[in-house]
């Protein structure tokens, strides 16, 4: 004697749901493919700063050690002249803004606000 199933449907996606389900992951994964200069730029600004604020005092020497990181890690989104450097307690403090455009398609973008900042805090000790 066999038993029936009654009641009990079948799981899963369908082919039209696996299709979609598809679709937008790839989608995805092109926009993440998009936005991996933007990180990698965003991640030689934060080098750069770090190393200029560490190599020298003054505001016209920090905008030129920047430069100069910049032209050789092709950072094109910020400047030396867009630093922001102030003293705070006798530590150089310097700070950024700046955005960056990702095109998606032809009439639509991604834009990107990054902020950063030294540190002015001394790291504690442990």
């Amino acid at each position: 004697m066999e038993k029936v199933l009654t009641g009990r449907r079948q799981r899963g996606l369908g082919l039209i749901s696996l299709l979609f389900v598809g679709i937008i992951i790839v989608m995805l994964l092109i926009i993440g493919a998009k936005l991996v200069p933007a990180i990698t730029e965003y991640f030689a600004i934060e080098k750069a700063i770090q190393a200029v604020r560490n190599e020298s005092d003054t505001v016209p020497k920090i905008r030129a050690s920047f430069d100069r990181y910049a032209q050789i890690d092709d950072i094109k989104s910020i400047a030396g002249k867009d630093l922001d450097i102030t003293k705070d307690a006798d530590k150089v403090v310097i700070s950024y803004t700046y955005s960056y455009s990702v095109p998606i398609t032809d009439n639509v973008r991604l834009v990107i606000d990054f902020k950063g900042m030294t540190s002015s805090r001394p790291k504690a000790a442990n």
